[in-house]
């Protein structure tokens, strides 16, 4: 026999259990991607960006984040879409990776930081299988966001590569101290 207000209990239990993670979107060329917001610092204006030599190309450099050496990794080089150019948008996204226990601070350099934007989980597919020859490890999923889809990054694999690593942990020594914890920080604390 149906029980109405058993199946409304069991709708609603379902919706409770529904999760919802909170990511930082950015553009990279046409493409929209978005990182967790618990591996953001901290959001930069464009800087000077020196140079380190004998990196890859898509290691743009270290940039002074209050005194410290932080390596910048320009994501669409890092992906194949192009270089990111300097525009009064273009932005540096200060994260934090862990790598075997080792925190690591590192800027990744995009086109422009969009908003802030709550996704539940259930929204978000595993990527597609693109076959052998396409590297996609980096991507944890693909989120939808009103009529658009997201790239959901992988931060730790983004920059998990043995020469971004290196280099930070050279550098990362006197990494800077954190500005705020992810968790108490306000969208609007991200985009002063």
């Amino acid at each position: 026999m149906r029980n109405p207000v058993r199946e409304k209990g069991l709708a609603m239990a379902a919706i409770a259990q529904t999760e919802s993670q909170r990511f930082l979107t950015m553009t990279l060329g046409h493409e929209i991607f978005a990182i967790d917001i618990f591996s953001v610092r901290e959001i930069l204006d464009y800087t000077d960006i020196t140079r380190i030599p004998q990196t890859p190309d898509f290691m743009r450099g270290v940039v002074n984040v209050r005194g410290s050496a932080v390596p910048v990794v320009d994501l669409r080089m890092k992906f194949g879409l192009g270089q990111v150019e300097r525009t009064l948008n273009t932005r540096i996204v200060i994260v934090e990776i862990k790598k075997d226990d080792v925190l690591s601070v590192m800027g990744a350099l995009a086109d422009s930081v969009k908003e802030v934007l709550e996704l539940e989980t259930d929204r978000i597919d595993p990527p597609p299988r693109m076959g052998a020859a396409v590297r996609a490890d980096f991507i944890r999923g693909i989120g939808k966001h009103g009529d658009r889809f997201l790239l959901v990054l992988d931060v730790d694999k983004v920059f998990s590569s043995d020469e971004i690593h290196d280099l930070s942990r050279v550098l990362g020594d006197d990494a800077p101290p954190p500005v705020q914890q992810a968790t108490a920080a306000s969208d609007e604390d991200f985009f002063r």
